[in-house]
């Protein structure tokens, strides 16, 4: 991968042996490999373990966790806030796991539409909840620095599935809850 870096630099006309650049090859490789750490994980280990019995069918709510992603059409950020929430049917997971599996999922290569539909769907597997929500807000730098270049654009996407789908009366009270 450094090597391509380095050939990368080249194209762009720069000079990678000049003082700034010498070791940008091998820092654009571990940044890449952390920003895509993802690809490295499974649902299985980020899990861990931490499921619980639980008599509770009341919904629970992950609100406002942060994520980072790149996205997969020009390797450009998007990041933004991820909102959680399920209904338990027997089994509740600790707090924690939720963003580790929003984390999971965005460092990898990534459109916010499938994205969003991963988290909800890994969720709803490791559960087997009564239902499961997802909305994720974001910004994408790929709209703002270059293309378009919208600077306050924000794009909004939710997955709903089970009774979040089924029963208005829950997904109304998930999106009043997340706001």
């Amino acid at each position: 991968m450094q090597q391509q870096i380095h050939e990368l630099l080249v194209e762009m006309g720069e000079d990678p042996s000049r003082e700034g650049l010498v070791d940008t090859p091998a820092r654009v490789e571990k940044s890449l490999r952390y920003l895509t750490r993802g690809y490295t994980q499974t649902l299985e280990k980020v899990v861990n373990g931490a499921l619980f019995e639980a008599e509770s069918d009341d919904m629970v709510i992950v609100r406002d966790i942060e994520f980072f992603s790149l996205c997969e059409h020009h390797m450009l950020p998007f990041f933004g806030k991820c909102h959680v929430g399920y209904i338990p049917d027997g089994k509740i997971i600790g707090v924690s796991k939720v963003a580790r599996i929003v984390d999971m999922f965005a460092r990898r290569l990534q459109v916010q539409e499938r994205l969003t539909k991963q988290i909800s769907e890994a969720l709803m597997s490791i559960l087997g909840a009564q239902g499961v929500g997802v909305v994720m807000e974001a910004q994408h730098l790929c709209m703002q620095m270059r293309g378009v270049e919208k600077q306050h654009s924000v794009m909004t996407t939710s997955s709903m599935i089970g009774s979040f789908r089924r029963e208005l009366a829950t997904r109304n009270e998930f999106t009043r809850l997340i706001r």
